[in-house]
């Protein structure tokens, strides 16, 4: 999947991320530059809500319906 993953692991919410916490692409993956982070706010957070929604994205696109 293409994502711009994150590294920032002083991060509190990291463990809750999806960009921190998916697997990368071992041949090609993109990252932050610099944590996308606030101090503990991060607009680029990824929650498993989002993940859900994306999934469900996927699932439709291939054809496959719920």
């Amino acid at each position: 999947m293409d994502i711009t993953k994150c590294k920032d692991d002083t991060c509190p919410l990291k463990d809750l991320c999806y960009r921190f916490t998916c697997e990368a692409d071992p041949e090609m993956q993109s990252y932050f530059i610099d944590s996308p982070r606030d101090q503990d706010k991060c607009e680029m957070f990824w929650g498993k809500k989002s993940e859900s929604i994306l999934n469900q994205l996927k699932d439709i696109t291939n054809g496959k319906e719920n």
